[in-house]
């Protein structure tokens, strides 16, 4: 399967966004619309990733000014080929042309030990949002790999 990857802004590529994070967070997880697409949108990077075959939209993830990693959806069908990997990889590079030096994500509890493998340490006690318990997890970008060509798969 090839797919691409490339960084899009809210304002040109909402619809593809919406599309994604629709499917996954409002439809799968049973998230309120009115909690998934807040005012961070507008002034957030996003990535999205495509499917080269079909054009459509697979996955998406945002970050903030501030280093917060989020709203990362891949679609079921696509969820075992690790493309949330290629997406967090794709916002650390925002984060390096930032120059953030530290880069942290709000974990569902189920995803802690992954983050853990990819450097991210826990920060605070668990807490819940939306009836989903999380754990904020941070990584400093000098812990992270980012030799990688990651906007170019």
């Amino acid at each position: 399967m090839s797919y691409s990857v490339c960084r899009v802004d809210w304002q040109h590529a909402a619809p593809l966004l919406k599309n994604v994070r629709e499917k996954v967070f409002v439809c799968e997880w049973r998230i309120p619309k009115r909690i998934e697409f807040d005012r961070h949108d507008k002034t957030a990077f996003h990535i999205l990733v495509c499917d080269d075959k079909s054009q459509e939209p697979i996955a998406t993830g945002r970050i903030k000014p501030t280093g917060e990693i989020s709203r990362i959806a891949v679609l079921i069908n696509y969820r075992h080929l690790d493309i949330d990997t290629i997406v967090i990889q794709g916002l650390i590079q925002i984060a390096n042309e930032l120059e953030l030096t530290e880069v942290f994500i709000n974990a569902p509890l189920d995803d802690v030990t992954r983050y853990q493998q990819r450097k991210f340490s826990p920060q605070g006690g668990v807490y819940m949002e939306a009836g989903i318990p999380f754990q904020k997890m941070a990584c400093s970008l000098k812990q992270l790999n980012t030799n990688a060509q990651f906007l170019s798969h």
